[in-house]
């Protein structure tokens, strides 16, 4: 058993809780939040031992790992002081504020020897693993352009503020929505190198900015676009796609369908020339607790496998994760030199 503590029990923490508290591998020792009404209620209709202090839940609990589900500004601290006690850790995205942060944590991670994990669920979707899996075979050809997307109805009106509308604390849709789809471009395509120029509007937010459009460079011969709206009330629930085209054929994946088109018969086992359209459910593996979307719980388990020795640690790792960061650091540098 691995023993788990958590600190933050907000939206994505209480996901994460359910997923862990049902894990048959995973004893959950210790929940710690700053919210009192949010502790009682723990205390009244959970088994969890709960904290009001994080640093008191890593000493009385003592903790094999920590996830860590709380703004973005306290990433950098908290994940700190849990690897000095020597804790694996997994944070929600995105990593830090700033890449210099996220450069520090990864320099400790590896120092301290521990696991490590970002909450960039996309990597768990079976559509884009199987994008992957296209593109690092060569069966695109040569890749000359891309597109990554995300719209959902995050902010559709004037509302009042709260840390995801604060700049300084890491919200904003730069940080909280066009971060999931940068790191899914870094990883199917290889880091961003350079950004050539950023347009962001708000709005109905007054500190934040609603939307980004960027043009991104992973090297001279391939390059493309990101489009990113949160703003969007057409749309349920988020929704994020990438369009990739290549010498030999083109890709337009979503976390649902998979479309795929080959200009010759040198495609993989199971596609032809020409148009093929698979779904999610063509490549997603069963898991033992459903929450949201099999990804959530997949990288939950990969996270605990790792920890256990029976999974290698290279999939959103803080050093994937940094390089995140750092193409968020140079989107804002080209609208600052705009």
């Amino acid at each position: 058993m691995v023993k788990v503590g958590l600190i933050g029990a907000g939206k994505m923490g209480i996901s994460h809780l359910s997923i862990l508290g049902a894990h048959p591998e995973v004893e959950v020792v210790g929940v710690s939040d700053t919210s009192k009404m949010v502790l009682d209620v723990f205390r009244k209709y959970s088994r969890f031992p709960v904290f009001a202090d994080y640093e008191e839940m890593l000493m009385q609990a003592n903790p094999d790992a920590v996830f860590i589900s709380v703004p973005t500004k306290l990433h950098s601290t908290m994940a700190q002081k849990v690897m000095q006690k020597g804790k694996h850790v997994f944070s929600e995205k995105p990593l830090c504020l700033t890449d210099e942060e996220g450069q520090r944590l990864v320099a400790l991670a590896e120092e301290k020897k521990l696991i490590n994990q970002v909450g960039y669920h996309n990597k768990f979707i079976g559509t884009f693993q199987e994008v992957k899996r296209i593109v690092d075979g060569g069966y695109l050809g040569e890749v000359f352009h891309f597109v990554g997307e995300a719209y959902g109805p995050v902010v559709v009106r004037p509302q009042k503020e709260n840390w995801r509308s604060k700049p300084g604390e890491g919200g904003g849709c730069l940080l909280d929505y066009a971060s999931h789809v940068i790191d899914l471009i870094n990883h199917i395509l290889g880091p961003v190198t350079k950004v050539h120029g950023t347009i962001m509007k708000s709005f109905y937010s007054k500190s934040v900015e609603d939307s980004v459009f960027s043009l991104l460079e992973i090297s001279p011969k391939v390059s493309g676009m990101l489009s990113v709206n949160w703003s969007d009330d057409t749309y349920r629930k988020m929704s994020t796609s990438i369009t990739i085209i290549g010498s030999k054929g083109k890709i337009i994946c979503d976390a649902n369908e998979l479309k795929l088109y080959f200009k010759t018969r040198d495609c993989p086992e199971t596609y032809t020339k020409g148009w093929n359209v698979k779904y999610v459910t063509n490549f997603t593996d069963n898991v033992n607790f459903y929450l949201r979307g099999e990804e959530y719980s997949a990288q939950v388990d990969y996270f605990i496998k790792a920890v256990q020795g029976q999974s290698p640690n290279n999939v959103n790792t803080f050093h994937s994760a940094w390089h995140t960061d750092r193409v968020i650091s140079l989107i804002k540098n080209s609208v600052n030199r705009n």
